[in-house]
């Protein structure tokens, strides 16, 4: 007779194509069988009761125990910021090895393997920052690594000690397309920023609000439409991370419109903030640092925007972009005071562990996507963008068994989100007293139990580092043969 390690039966199961009752058997890991119903033995077996089942989440944007130069410092190691992503029904991430000025990439590389070794409790895999592209960097740190399966960069077009000029960026993105990685880039002009940001200060305007003042969405707009246009010149794919407005949004429409292989991604920040959580609040004026993020929230009418660029397909994945500062503390949020002004206050929101139960909630069961577009953003398409795909971001023989058992609520009975529910090192979450109706009630990573019914239980150092392969995406012949 059949043994499995697990057989996981009466699931609900929906992918990207797909939507049927069905148990599944595990051995070794791995998704061996799916039948509707499964013959044989396991020496684990759960049931989902008919409850809904979908891949595990894939969250292509976090940063975890990042090291940083201006004395912030993220709240999240590799062990607490795993065990939040695994209490959220996400069992794979991809936070960045970032490369410091005048540093090696593969300094950056080896640092970020000791930083995550013996702590990470999920799978993940490594994004390249690219912060200082000499010579040596992009003509051969970049090639060897991307070999050794670090196959996504990421550029700045701003903060000073990360941005790069027009002609740096270009030389990263004929090295990507010649090596077959994918580039992200964080689009937001510096410059306009730094003028802005002086005469906010120069007037005595210092409170968290302004920081939106000082990226308005026409600095995201032009970035967006520059680096397209540097992408179109080398005839390379690019994906435009956290993208937060309409304007943004409106070149990306016309960057496919001309054909051009242009992704996108948004976060949860971009449908659930505004720019009114920046705002004063007479009796906690500093309240609002816990929602600067860059770009920053905006007004309420263009989340409507963002909603609609989930249903219609502009966008490609919906990431976290967890930057786990803390409010206080060393190295939080007002580590620079009470007084302190936006610009000192470190960017970033929390929300690897509330990515999924929010689009779950709000867009699955609200009725603004359905749960195939749903399994599609949190993913299916950031393991084929990141090379991770069909090991991971789907349920199929022959894949990694992770798995969401959901729990979905009645209105009556939806849960109250509050940090003291959550498993970061956080002592915030920017969605404090949002409505769930939705939360996962069993997480399997490759088939071991990491979360099942409000218990976490998983052993730091037991998630694995994946290599990535390169995403399989078009290129034409030459990357300038257009232009000669």
């Amino acid at each position: 007779m059949t043994h499995y390690d697990l057989i996981l039966r009466n699931a609900d199961i929906a992918t990207v194509g797909d939507r049927y009752t069905a148990d599944i058997g595990v051995r070794g890991g791995r998704i061996v069988a799916i039948a509707q119903a499964l013959e044989g033995e396991a020496s684990e077996t759960l049931d989902a009761a008919g409850r809904l089942v979908t891949p595990g989440g894939v969250d292509g944007h976090v940063h975890l125990d990042q090291p940083t130069s201006d004395g912030s410092k993220f709240a999240d190691d590799f062990f607490t910021g795993t065990r939040s992503a695994a209490c959220g029904g996400t069992t794979t991430v991809l936070p960045f090895a970032l490369q410091f000025k005048g540093h090696s990439l593969q300094e950056a590389v080896d640092d970020y393997h000791r930083r995550a070794e013996g702590k990470a409790v999920i799978d993940y895999a490594f994004h390249l920052i690219v912060s200082d592209p000499t010579k040596d960097v992009t003509q051969r740190e970049l090639p060897a690594l991307i070999e050794q399966g670090y196959t996504s960069i990421k550029v700045y077009m701003t903060y000073d000690d990360l941005k790069l000029g027009d002609r740096q960026i270009i030389e990263v993105l004929a090295a990507a397309r010649k090596h077959g990685a994918m580039t992200m880039i964080h689009a937001e002009n510096s410059d306009c920023i730094a003028w802005l940001t002086e005469q906010l200060l120069e007037a005595g305007l210092t409170a968290p609000r302004y920081h939106s003042s000082s990226r308005p969405m026409a600095v995201e707009r032009e970035a967006t439409h520059r680096a397209i246009a540097l992408a179109e010149l080398l005839d390379t794919p690019i994906l435009i991370v956290h993208v937060s407005g309409r304007e943004a949004i409106e070149q990306i429409h016309w960057a496919r419109g001309r054909g051009l292989p242009v992704f996108a991604e948004t976060c949860p920040q971009y449908l659930f903030l505004s720019a009114e959580d920046l705002g004063i609040d007479p009796d906690h004026p500093m309240k609002g640092a816990g929602c600067i993020c860059s770009p920053p929230p905006r007004d309420k009418a263009n989340q409507q925007f963002v909603w609609n660029g989930l249903s219609s397909g502009l966008f490609t994945i919906v990431s976290s972009d967890h930057a786990p500062f803390s409010m206080g503390g060393e190295g939080g949020k007002l580590a620079g005071g009470e007084e302190a002004s936006f610009d000192r206050i470190p960017n970033g929101v929390p929300g690897i562990e509330t990515r999924l139960p929010l689009l779950m909630s709000e867009g699955v069961l609200a009725g603004r996507i359905d749960i195939h577009r749903f399994v599609e953003l949190t993913s299916t398409h950031p393991a084929r963008l990141y090379g991770l795909y069909p090991r991971k971001g789907t349920i199929a023989v022959g894949s990694d068994a992770d798995l969401v058992v959901w729990d979905v609520f009645e209105p009556g009975q939806a849960r109250t989100l509050t940090n003291t529910m959550l498993h970061h090192a956080v002592d915030y979450t920017p969605y404090e007293g949002m409505q769930l109706r939705a939360w996962p009630a069993i997480t399997l990573s490759r088939g071991r139990t990491v979360w099942a019914n409000g218990v976490f239980d998983a052993a730091p150092g037991s998630g694995e580092f994946l290599p990535c392969l390169r995403p399989q995406v078009p290129r034409n012949a030459s990357p300038i043969g257009k232009w000669l």
